[in-house]
């Protein structure tokens, strides 16, 4: 049995399930227990699990990072929410010179099974330091895994295998896709790590994205198909580890791949990819690889520039026209 649930209650969902399983599980951040969360993913968890192992914390990222890591070490499992990746750079001290390195620092000693979490990427007019996508930066380094999936099963999924895993990850939401909703299902269940989704098959081009803009990808498959184009659409639902088999795979059948990224074009995640499928299926393409991606500037705060500057179904429909040389 499945019900339909929004991205906020099937996050919740998964928190409370893990907090229930494991006594050694906690969620800390800003507002996360008084407020019921800034996004209201956390709403009702204080009143079931209490005080100490729902935290309210001080607007300080880089100090309650940095007792979530000590915590991990320690034997606990903190789940650490920011209300914004963006605030989290003043964090990136601990999640990339602590939590990442515990394991090879200690000679496999220390663990540090840590999970962070939050929204990442544009969620309409917060202009510059309110719209950075962070997963290429946090893929980066070595120690880590990053989630970045916003189907609510699959988030479910995700988060529930990324509380039980001794690694520290980091779990890349949506401010605007918390009220989206999808069918969950009942039970006890995870998702793998490191393993994509195929939301769509195809025939003609395969289209690879991750979190919001698989939205935006559908939404362009769904236009291409009104003119006898078949695309494919992957959702890499995990960055880091990535799963090149299925992009491999998918392309060796299409011959075209698009790659839609909403983060800025040098050294993202399309350039990854974009890397992975000339070294796998160089000579499976019929096309170069096309990547989608945002403007290489910071994001405006004038609604016509922030549409000009993030990827849509347009762009992508003619990057697909352009992959298979139709002209106009």
């Amino acid at each position: 049995m499945a019900r339909e649930l929004t991205l906020r209650d099937a996050l919740r969902e998964a928190m409370s399930e893990e907090m229930r399983r494991d006594e050694n599980v906690f969620l800390m951040g800003e507002e996360v227990a008084e407020y019921n969360g800034a996004y209201k993913v956390s709403k009702g968890m204080l009143d079931e699990f209490g005080a100490k192992r729902v935290i309210d914390t001080p607007i300080a990222e880089l100090g309650f990072a940095g007792i979530g890591v000590g915590a991990a070490m320690n034997g606990l499992r903190p789940i650490v929410e920011f209300m914004t990746w963006n605030f989290a750079v003043l964090a990136f001290d601990q999640i990339v010179n602590n939590a990442a390195k515990t394991l090879s620092q200690s000679a496999g000693e220390f663990k540090c099974p840590i999970v962070f979490r939050g929204p990442s990427g544009s969620a309409g007019q917060l202009a510059q330091q309110h719209s950075q996508t962070f997963e290429a930066w946090l893929a980066n380094c070595p120690g880590l895994k990053v989630i970045s999936c916003i189907d609510p099963a699959d988030s479910k999924g995700l988060l529930k295998s990324a509380i039980r895993d001794d690694d520290p990850i980091c779990v890349m939401e949506s401010e605007i896709m918390y009220g989206h909703k999808g069918e969950v299902p009942d039970g006890d269940y995870t998702t793998p790590i490191g393993k994509a989704a195929i939301r769509r098959e195809g025939t003609d081009v395969t289209l690879v994205s991750f979190n919001k803009m698989v939205l935006e990808a559908l939404k362009a498959a769904e236009e291409l198909e009104k003119e006898g184009i078949s695309a494919e659409v992957i959702d890499l639902r995990t960055i880091r580890p990535m799963d090149h088999e299925t992009i491999v795979n998918s392309v060796k059948k299409t011959n075209r791949i698009i790659v839609v990224d909403e983060s800025w074009p040098f050294a993202g995640v399309s350039a990854e990819v974009t890397y992975e499928v000339q070294k796998y299926a160089f000579d499976y393409l019929d096309a170069p690889v096309i990547r989608v991606n945002s403007a290489d500037t910071s994001l405006p705060y004038a609604p016509t520039l922030v549409d000009a500057y993030l990827p849509n179904p347009t762009k992508i429909i003619k990057a697909v026209k352009d992959a298979m040389y139709i002209n106009g």
